[in-house]
C-alpha cells in the first residue's frame, strides 16, 4: 500500500475522530481535508481548491435552495404546515404511522418539484419534524422517514442525477425521465410498507392521533378543514410541479414561483405579518448559508480524498468479484454503494460509471435499465453514513433534541430498502423499461 493510500485511510479516521468529539460537520470536513491533503500533495491542494469551490458556488442549480427553503420556512412559521400534518393524522384515523405515510407522499411531490435533495430534505424537515416530535413519534423513525422521502427527488423526474447520467451514457433525458417514474413509485411503496409494518411491530414508535381528538371533529368538519388547510399548500406544490412538467419554468425558476406562492397562501390564511416575514427571511438566510458552507467544505475533503487515490483504494476492495456480466453489474453496484459513504453523487458518477460503461455496451446491456439501477444506488448515497447529504441537511435544521445518532440510526432501515429496490429492479427490468417502450422513447 502506497503512502498516499495510508494517508487516505488516515483522512477517514481523522474525520471520524473530529466528528465524534462534537466538531461541526462542515469544519470537520474542511479540517481533515486540509491536514491530510497538505500532507499528501502539499501546496498544490491550495492551487486546485479555488476553482473547485468556484464551480460549486457558481452552479445555477443552487439558486433553488434558498427559494425552496423560503417556501418551507414560510409554511412552517405560519403554522400552516403543522395544521396540514394534523389533518393528515386525522385522515389516517387509528392507523399507526399515518403521518409518516403522509410525509412519503409529500416527499414524492416535493421531489418532483425540486429535483434537488438538499432543498427537499430541508423543506420536509422544517414542515414535518417538529410536529412529529410533538405527536410522540420516535425521533429516529421521524428522521429516517424525512431523509428517505426527501431523497426521492433524485429519481422522481425532474432529477439532476438523470440529467447527468443522460450526458455520461449518451441517452435522451426524456427517456430517462419516463424510465424513472415506476422505480420512483416502487421506492415510495417500499417506504410506506416498512412504515406500516414497523408501526405494527412497535406501536409506541408512531402513535396515531388520540381517539378523543379524532372524535372531537365530525366527518363534515374534518373535510372542511382538509379543504381549508390542506388544499392551498397541496395546490401550491402541484402548481410548481405543473410549471416544470409543462415546460413553463425550469426547476430553479419554479422555485421562485413556489416562494411567491407560499407568501400568497399565508396571506390568504390571514397569517402574514412583518414579524413572520422577518423571521422567515432570517431563518432562510441562516439555513441557506449552512447548506452552502457544508457544500464548500466538502470540496476540500473530496479533493483531498481523490488526490490521495482514495477511490482507487475502495475499488481494490472489489477487485476479485466473479460472475460474468451480472457479476460486473453487481460489482458496479457495490462500488457505487461503498463510494456513497465518502463521495457525493456527481463525483461517483464520473468515477465509476465511465469505467464500466464500455464493458456493458459491448455485452448488450440495456443502458436505460442500467441507468435506473445506477440512479437508485446513487440515491442510497444520500442516506449512507457518515457523508450522506440528506443526513447533513436534516442535521442543520433539526431541533436541539435531535442528535446525530437519531438521524444515523433512523435511516438504516431505509438504506436496506434502497438495496431491496435495486434487487427488485435487477430481477424485473420492465419496471424501468416498460414506460419508455410504451410511449416510443
Amino acid at each position: 500500500m502506497s503512502p498516499q493510500e495510508w494517508l487516505a485511510i488516515g483522512l477517514l479516521i481523522g474525520f471520524f475522530a473530529l466528528l465524534m468529539t462534537g466538531v461541526p460537520v462542515g469544519i470537520t470536513l474542511a479540517a481533515s481535508g486540509f491536514i491530510f491533503g497538505f500532507m499528501g500533495f502539499g501546496e498544490s491542494l491550495f492551487n486546485l481548491l479555488p476553482a473547485r469551490i468556484y464551480g460549486v458556488v457558481a452552479n445555477y442549480q443552487w439558486l433553488a435552495i434558498p427559494l425552496f427553503v423560503f417556501m418551507g420556512v414560510m409554511l412552517e412559521k405560519s403554522r400552516l404546515a403543522e395544521d396540514l400534518l394534523d389533518v393528515i393524522g386525522h385522515l389516517a384515523g387509528g392507523l399507526r404511522g399515518g403521518m409518516a405515510l403522509g410525509i412519503i407522499g409529500v416527499g414524492v411531490l416535493l421531489g418532483a418539484t425540486t429535483g434537488i435533495v438538499g432543498a427537499t430534505v430541508i423543506t420536509l424537515g422544517l414542515l414535518t419534524l417538529p410536529t412529529l416530535l410533538r405527536r410522540g413519534y420516535d425521533p429516529g423513525v421521524s428522521c429516517g422517514a424525512i431523509c428517505a422521502s426527501g431523497t426521492l427527488g433524485q429519481i422522481v423526474p425532474p432529477s439532476l442525477v438523470l440529467i447527468l447520467l443522460s450526458d455520461i451514457m449518451q441517452l435522451s433525458v426524456g427517456t430517462l425521465f419516463a424510465a424513472a417514474v415506476f422505480p420512483g413509485l416502487m421506492l415510495a411503496a417500499l417506504y410506506c410498507t416498512w412504515i406500516v409494518v414497523y408501526g405494527m411491530l412497535r406501536p409506541n414508535a408512531m402513535p396515531p392521533v388520540p381517539r378523543a381528538e379524532r372524535d372531537a371533529l365530525s366527518r363534515r368538519d374534518l373535510w372542511l378543514r382538509v379543504v381549508k388547510v390542506a388544499l392551498p399548500p397541496v395546490t401550491l406544490v402541484f402548481a410548481v410541479l405543473g410549471s416544470i412538467i409543462g415546460g413553463i419554468a425550469a426547476p430553479t425558476e419554479a422555485a421562485s414561483m413556489g416562494a411567491l406562492g407560499a407568501i400568497l397562501v399565508v396571506a390568504l390564511a390571514r397569517r402574514l405579518s412583518l414579524s413572520v416575514l422577518r423571521e422567515v427571511m432570517q431563518t432562510t438566510t441562516r439555513i441557506s448559508a449552512m447548506v452552502l458552507f457544508i457544500l464548500i467544505c466538502a470540496q476540500v475533503f473530496s479533493l483531498a480524498f481523490r488526490g490521495l487515490h482514495g477511490e482507487g483504494l475502495i475499488e481494490d476492495l472489489f477487485e476479485m468479484l466473479p460472475g460474468g456480466i451480472n457479476g460486473d453489474i453487481w460489482f458496479l453496484m457495490g462500488l457505487i454503494f461503498v463510494l456513497g459513504f465518502f463521495l457525493e453523487w456527481i463525483e461517483i458518477s464520473y468515477i465509476a460509471v465511465p469505467l464500466f460503461l464500455p464493458i456493458f455496451n459491448a455485452a448488450g446491456v440495456d443502458p436505460v435499465w442500467l441507468a435506473m439501477l445506477i440512479t437508485i444506488n446513487l440515491q442510497a448515497s444520500f442516506l449512507t453514513p457518515p457523508f450522506g447529504w440528506s443526513l447533513f441537511f436534516l442535521r442543520g435544521v433539526a431541533p436541539p433534541e435531535i442528535t446525530t445518532r437519531h438521524i444515523y440510526v433512523g435511516v438504516l432501515p431505509f438504506v436496506g430498502l434502497q438495496i431491496v429496490g435495486v434487487a427488485l429492479l435487477f430481477l424485473f427490468p420492465p419496471i424501468a423499461t416498460w414506460l419508455p417502450e410504451a410511449i416510443g422513447w
